[in-house]
């Protein structure tokens, strides 16, 4: 009832629009998972956890804004990935150069990624950042960039005149402070100024068409890890951030209506006897379109595009429960988060422990229900200019004024060991914990054979230990980033901070507080107390963490992960005011000789391609290996216990990605017809790989979680692949489908 009332409530606001618009608005969105079978996933450097399946596939999804066609216009990319990518930025902007010319240039685009732990990973370029992934990625890489140009490109040709409504509002127990000691570590009379240590208020932005009324698009910001998704998945998800956003756009979709059933016996017997006249059909060869054809969703351009982007979440995590350790059930210690001082044994838990499907779920459904309140109540709307500022920075070595003349200076990249104790959404390697601010002998010992630090590096990063010193490794090519991209968006009084990092909350505090007095005060009254300034993290490239100067004291895993120094922040907040200064007077900068390397020709590439496959003798590809099972009473139940699972022969999914096509789908029997009602991009369908017992076959397994409002009636799985032989290079398509059961 309370979504039916927010459906009206949002009908309603249609309504009472104009039909004209201040701004030129557009929206686009676009399939970019990448390779579902064995590419090291991004984001808890666990090289056992190697894709091997779609939970539901991973989205770019755009809006661009302009203040009229030859006017000024910002471009908001938001991926379904762990993070921005600094080779991607490049060659994203090399497209769209060849396609526009200046009109999207580093200075106006923004692409910033959700932080899921979730995705393929493989497709930055600095080596820190490839060794799980066991290099670079091509694949990978490919789907990313392919995907942004693509959903910018629908963004663009959709531009029409409309409007774009603001709203904020706080999200309940979506998130909590995971270092909460650190937070300690802040001066108690800045602590004070805030209810909780984490940032609850979710910033929501709503693109009406201003010709039709028709509401196309819903952007929102607010922090929390992508890690409801543990580091033992194997899945590719959006983790909750993506399910927030798959459930917003349903949604919309969606006429909220639920086919209720009579439950009687005679209705339950005819649905099974229908699907006990309806046997499963062998592997056979068909089109690529037919994956294309069965999916659920057709990108028409009519599409609502909903985006639950990131923000200063380097210490927040969906794991609310808190953390305990795994042997005893008890609390982990507060400083250290260890149990018995070991790393391992101390892991969060989401509120749907131990499911972290259901916690995903749980997480993204509590970011999408306070995202649908704050668009169907949205009413203030934003004006006024559209503006930016960008600048590339040597981050390594920056001169920052602190305490009026005090002058001190930023370091090359480095990590502490807290970093390799991992943190409570992810432990790291035996032996180190956070907080650790010493290294014992055969850690030092293995370090020195890699590199060293210097004398200046060691003092530079103190208190933190220097356990890998990435900022001065340049072999085979550089591990860290140097140079890296600040950058300032304008929606009238909305000002978006890309940050190529993770803030952690207090960082993002001060970071925002002090962008928005210096707009204040150097504006002439353009900027005042309604000025919103809101944080993009993870944003054009990525850098890890950066934490406060206090809680860079305590050196837990943000802290060690702040790569620059102590100072980093103060860095940060230094260079981001001189961009606030240029927009508020209406200035340009002047910039540094800085501009990030392209790596791309030097990358190490381990990641062998997928061997040509055969399916085993007297059989074909989509063939069925082990067909539903089909419970006692002949029938599954919605929302039940039981999930229909089946089993096909089948073929490597790198292949071919069947981009903005679908691996799986759940169809329904209709007048004689099946019509495909769920697919690989839906929550409730699993798409799971593996190789068979000989390692020589792939095995495609296909699990649906029923859900409590799908109609009932007679289903069946049916699969899609790719197979490409040994003898030469070129693709055959397949499908096969399972045996009829019937949902009740």
């Amino acid at each position: 009832m309370r979504w039916q009332l927010l459906k009206r409530l949002m009908a309603m606001a249609t309504v009472i629009v104009a039909v004209n618009g201040d701004w030129l608005v557009g929206v686009g969105s676009f399939d970019m998972t990448g390779p579902a079978a064995g590419v090291n996933m991004m984001g808890y450097a666990n090289m056992d956890q190697n894709t091997a399946g779609i939970h539901f596939r991973l989205r770019a999804r755009s809006f661009v804004v302009a203040k009229n066609v030859d006017g000024p216009r910002i471009a908001f990319v938001n991926l379904d990935a762990g993070m921005a990518s600094q080779l991607v930025t490049i060659k994203v902007l090399e497209r769209l150069k060849s396609r526009f010319g200046n009109l999207y240039t580093e200075e106006n685009v923004a692409i910033s990624g959700i932080h899921t732990h979730a995705g393929p990973g493989g497709y930055l370029q600095y080596l820190v950042y490839s060794i799980t992934s066991l290099g670079f990625v091509q694949q990978s890489f490919d789907a990313i960039v392919d995907a942004i140009e693509q959903s910018i490109v629908q963004a663009h040709r959709s531009l029409k005149p409309g409007f774009i409504l603001f709203n904020k509002g706080d999200v309940a127990n979506a998130g909590i402070n995971r270092s909460p000691s650190a937070y300690l570590m802040n001066p108690q009379q800045e602590r004070d100024r805030y209810a909780t240590n984490v940032d609850k208020e979710m910033t929501v932005l709503k693109f009406v068409d201003g010709g039709s009324g028709k509401n196309i698009g819903a952007f929102s910001w607010f922090p929390t890890h992508g890690t409801s998704m543990s580091r033992d998945n194997k899945l590719i998800s959006g983790d909750n951030k993506g399910a927030a956003a798959r459930f917003f756009e349903d949604w919309v979709a969606s006429d909220h209506t639920t086919t209720t059933s009579s439950n009687h016996t005679s209705d339950i017997v005819e649905l099974m006897k229908k699907a006990e006249t309806i046997k499963a059909t062998g592997g056979k060869r068909c089109s690529k379109t037919s994956s294309q054809a069965s999916k659920v969703r057709k990108n028409d351009g009519s599409l609502f595009v909903a985006a639950f982007c990131q923000s200063n979440v380097g210490d927040v995590t969906p794991n609310v429960l808190g953390a305990f350790c795994t042997d005893s059930g008890k609390p982990c210690d507060f400083n250290r988060s260890s149990c018995h001082g070991s790393d391992l044994l101390c892991v969060g838990r989401g509120p749907g422990f131990p499911d972290e499907i259901l916690s995903t779920k749980i997480i993204g459904e509590r970011q999408f229900q306070k995202a649908a309140e704050l668009f169907t109540t949205a009413t203030e709307k934003l004006t006024g200019e559209i503006d930016f500022r960008h600048v590339y920075l040597n981050f390594t070595d920056i001169q920052v004024e602190i305490d009026g003349n005090n002058v001190v200076k930023t370091c090359p990249a480095a990590l502490g060991p807290g970093f390799a104790a991992g943190t409570t959404d992810g432990p790291g390697v035996f032996g180190f914990q956070q907080g650790d601010t010493e290294i014992n002998k055969l850690w030092k010992k293995l370090r020195d054979s890699l590199r060293k630090p210097s004398e200046f590096q060691v003092d530079c990063q103190k208190p933190k230990p220097v356990l890998l010193d990435t900022g001065e490794m340049f072999e085979p090519y550089a591990w860290a980033p140097a140079i890296l991209p600040i950058q300032i968006l304008r929606l009238g009084k909305l000002i978006i901070l890309s940050v190529p990092g993770e803030f952690t909350t207090m960082a993002g505090r001060r970071l925002r507080e002090a962008v928005k007095e210096t707009l204040i005060s150097n504006g002439n009254g353009e900027f005042d107390d309604d000025t919103h300034v809101v944080i993009a993290g993870l944003t054009n490239a990525y850098s890890q963490y950066v934490a406060t100067f206090e809680e860079y004291e305590q050196q837990r895993y943000e802290a060690a992960s702040t790569l620059y120094g102590p100072h980093t922040l103060s860095a940060y907040i230094q260079e981001f005011k001189k961009l606030a200064t240029a927009i508020a007077k209406g200035e340009k900068i002047v910039k540094p000789i800085a501009s990030p390397p392209d790596l791309s020709s030097v990358q190490l590439r381990f990641v062998s391609d997928p061997f040509g496959e055969s399916p085993p003798n007297g059989t074909n590809f989509g063939d069925i290996k082990q067909d539903v099972n089909l419970p006692e009473n002949g029938w599954f139940k919605r929302g039940g216990i039981q999930k229909p699972t089946a089993t096909f022969w089948s073929a490597n999914p790198r292949f071919d990605l069947l981009t903005e096509g679908t691996y799986a789908v759940v169809e329904k029997l209709e007048k004689q017809r099946w019509t495909p009602v769920y697919d690989d991009d839906d929550f409730s369908l699993f798409f799971k790989w593996t190789l068979d017992n000989t390692f020589m076959n792939s095995l495609v397994t296909i699990e649906w979680d029923i859900p409590i409002n799908a109609d009932p009636g007679v289903y069946r799985f049916r699969h899609f692949g790719s197979s490409k032989s040994t003898i030469n290079s070129t693709n055959t398509y397949f499908t096969g489908a399972s045996q009829a059961f019937a949902v009740f």
